[in-house]
Parts: C-alpha cells; sequence; structure tokens
C-alpha cells in the first residue's frame, strides 16, 4: 500500500467519524435545529434531511461504500453552510458564530475522496475488484 492510499483511507474514516458525530448531534436537537434553518430562511424539513446524510453518509464512508457520491453530497452541503450560515460571519468567525474555515477543510477533503482513486480496506474498492474478475 503507498503512502497515498494509506492517507485516503485516513482521510475517509476520520471525515467519516466527523459527520457521523455532526449528524447524531442534529438529530438529538433536531427541533431546534430545524428551527434555525427556518429561521435563516431554509426550509426546516431539510434539518432532516442534511442530519441523515450527515449520519448516513459519515457511516458509509467508514465501510468505503460509496465514497464518490457521498463526499460529493458533503461537498454540496458544506458549500450551502458557507453560503447561508457562515459567509457573514468571515473566515475565522465573528465572536458570536463560527467562521468557515473548518468547512473549507472539510470541502478539500471531500474533493480530494470525490477525485482521488479507491482507496484499499474499502467496500467500493472490493466491489470493483470483484467487477474485474
Amino acid at each position: 500500500m503507498t503512502k497515498t492510499a494509506f492517507v485516503s483511507i485516513i482521510m475517509r474514516v476520520v471525515l467519516g467519524i466527523i459527520f457521523i458525530f455532526h449528524g447524531v448531534d442534529k438529530f438529538q436537537g433536531i427541533s431546534n435545529v430545524e428551527a434555525w434553518f427556518s429561521s435563516i430562511g431554509i426550509p426546516g424539513v431539510l434539518a432532516y434531511v442534511v442530519a441523515a446524510i450527515e449520519l448516513i453518509g459519515g457511516i458509509l464512508l467508514i465501510l468505503g461504500l460509496f465514497t464518490r457520491y457521498v463526499a460529493g453530497l458533503f461537498v454540496i452541503i458544506l458549500i450551502g453552510a458557507i453560503i447561508t450560515a457562515k459567509l457573514s460571519a468571515g473566515l475565522l468567525g465573528n465572536g458570536q458564530m463560527a467562521g468557515y474555515e473548518l468547512d473549507l477543510g472539510f470541502i478539500l477533503v471531500s474533493l480530494y475522496l470525490v477525485v482521488a482513486d479507491r482507496s484499499p480496506f474499502s467496500i467500493d474498492s472490493f466491489i470493483m475488484s470483484k467487477r474485474s474478475v
């Protein structure tokens, strides 16, 4: 296994863990998240959609299943979060709200996972190796 493949695995698993925690956190306070979404002009029902994508997507990333699609969804969600909620706070935040610097980092990791070769120790890699036989 190359160094790049090893780092890809770490990036995929760690990003998956981060998004699982974010999804669980949203579901634990879903009524507050739904109200907050509504307060910034986003339909409240999208709170459930985002929480589900974060939770299920995080699990799928750890498993390495549909990695490119999940990472692409994360890019869309993160760009949406920056545009709708964090842009006005600035890159580093404004003292009342976090900035979007971490979102940019997560976008870069997600974009890498969208375009990178399939990492070993993933279900995607296992499926593709079975197809080529």
